[in-house]
């Protein structure tokens, strides 16, 4: 994989604070673009051990001439930015409408004006809806079963549109569950990990039966790294995932094992999403992505699931105890 300038879009988040700094591992020079504040905060850049190595930018992807500033000078562009959080998607829609569509707008009409190499679109397993078959390969229907994932779906198709349109060099990655440190407690995961170390031994949970897909965020990060670097998957969706499901029921159960505890439920209906839009399965097919690159999931769920609950173990005064978070 060559050296070159490459930008990565909400690279103060989760997975794209992982991928930035695996890219400058790479030896790439990478501009990390992150959300402007008041108080200059780069997210989970800020105490990032290549933090130095990194140039960040801040500002807006609803912004079009705040991401064609971030963009130039770039021959590569991973996408990240977006609002993500499903049930804050039900209270305000229009927010991930502007961010999560018009930005990609900007990022792809930039790019294109801008004559880019290489431009990675994030997708979401969310567009699939409740599997329809399994497991989920990237011709599945889609389906927008919460505005989050409408608003996904719509990027996505315009993305498509301006490979078809323009041959714009476009790659749709299309990640299922991901988990691991510095994930949200918005997440089920660390929700569930942070209550079983803060002494909560009756778990307060939504719904537990729907099954998911779960990858652990190194993986993840090297399924957006090895389809970056091919040809094969230009102007196509590819998904990632461990080809592996589990209830929310069983991976509660696992987190209580690594943990040593004995746990029940109390589910809350606060926590539980509208009948119709609740994504009841997701299990993925990652026939392609093993086709047209040599990823392999190098961590099974139980390895991945250790990692996690000692990070979050470490780093508990970072959760914010007893509330739910949209």
């Amino acid at each position: 994989m060559s050296s070159k300038k490459v930008l990565v879009t909400g690279a103060g988040g989760f997975i794209g604070s992982h991928l930035t700094e695996r890219l400058v591992e790479l030896g790439h020079e990478v501009r990390a673009f992150v959300h402007y504040n008041s108080a200059s905060n780069w997210g989970w850049l800020e105490k990032s051990p290549y933090i130095k190595d990194i140039e960040v930018y801040a500002g807006d992807i609803r912004d079009f001439d705040s991401a064609r500033n971030a963009i130039k000078g770039c021959k590569e562009i991973y996408h990240l930015a977006a609002l993500i959080g499903i049930p804050y998607s039900y209270d305000s829609p229009l927010a991930y409408i502007k961010t999560n569509i018009e930005g990609t707008y900007n990022v792809l009409e930039n790019s294109r004006l801008l004559d880019l190499e290489n431009i990675i679109i994030t997708s979401t397993s969310e567009t699939y809806g409740t599997a329809k078959t399994v497991a989920i390969a990237e011709d599945h229907h889609l389906i927008g079963q919460s505005p989050y994932s409408a608003s996904k779906i719509a990027a996505d198709q315009l993305a498509l549109s301006y490979w078809l349109s323009f041959k714009l060099p476009v790659k749709i990655v299309r990640p299922f569950n991901t988990y691991g440190p510095r994930q949200s407690a918005r997440a089920i995961i660390p929700t569930i990990i942070c209550q079983i170390l803060t002494g909560n031994r009756i778990l307060n949970l939504g719904n537990i039966s729907p099954t998911r897909d779960l990858t652990f965020i190194q993986d993840t990060v090297e399924g957006f790294i090895e389809i970056a670097k091919t040809n094969k998957l230009t102007g196509e969706v590819t998904n990632i995932g461990s080809g592996f499901e589990i209830s929310v029921k069983e991976l509660a159960l696992e987190i209580a094992r690594i943990c040593n505890v004995k746990v029940e439920f109390n589910l809350s209906a606060e926590r539980k999403r509208p009948e119709k839009s609740e994504v009841k399965r997701l299990y993925c097919d990652n026939t392609k992505i093993k086709k047209n690159t040599i990823w392999q999931p190098k961590n099974s769920l139980t390895q991945g699931l250790k990692q996690t609950v000692t990070w979050i173990k470490q780093n508990i005064h970072l959760y914010k105890q007893g509330l739910y978070i949209k």
